[in-house]
């Protein structure tokens, strides 16, 4: 079992930044790729960003591409996404997940989840 706490949501406007983190327990963190995925309401969860197991390699949802940033600290058991630049459509909330299958967007393919973290962009 791996458990995942994310935080650092919060309510920003337009433009502004914020980082998420997303701090893992139990089973070796670096065995396990590690995304985030977001889903406003009346929608479907959506991939945002995903990194592999050392962190060398990196992928982004196009809408997202050039303003988030994924990274990850095996020795503190932590992902993070920075996002920048952020719009009203970033609104939704945030979860990150844990998967043993490299660069996969497909949510179906992630094991473990955290609780979400709720992230609201004003206009």
């Amino acid at each position: 079992q791996v458990q995942l706490v994310e935080s650092g949501g919060g309510l920003v406007q337009a433009g502004a930044s914020l980082r998420l983190s997303c701090a893992a327990s139990g089973r070796t963190f670096s065995n396990y790729a590690m995304g985030w995925f977001r889903q406003a309401p009346g929608n479907e969860r959506e991939f945002v960003a995903g990194i592999s197991w050392s962190g060398g390699s990196t992928y982004y949802a196009d809408s997202v591409k050039g303003r988030f940033t994924i990274s990850r600290d095996n020795a503190k058991n932590t992902v993070y996404l920075q996002m920048n630049s952020l719009k009203p459509e970033d609104t939704a909330v945030y979860y990150c997940a844990a998967t043993k299958t490299i660069g996969s967007r497909d949510y179906a393919v992630y094991d473990y989840w955290g609780q979400g973290t709720q992230v609201t962009v004003s206009s």
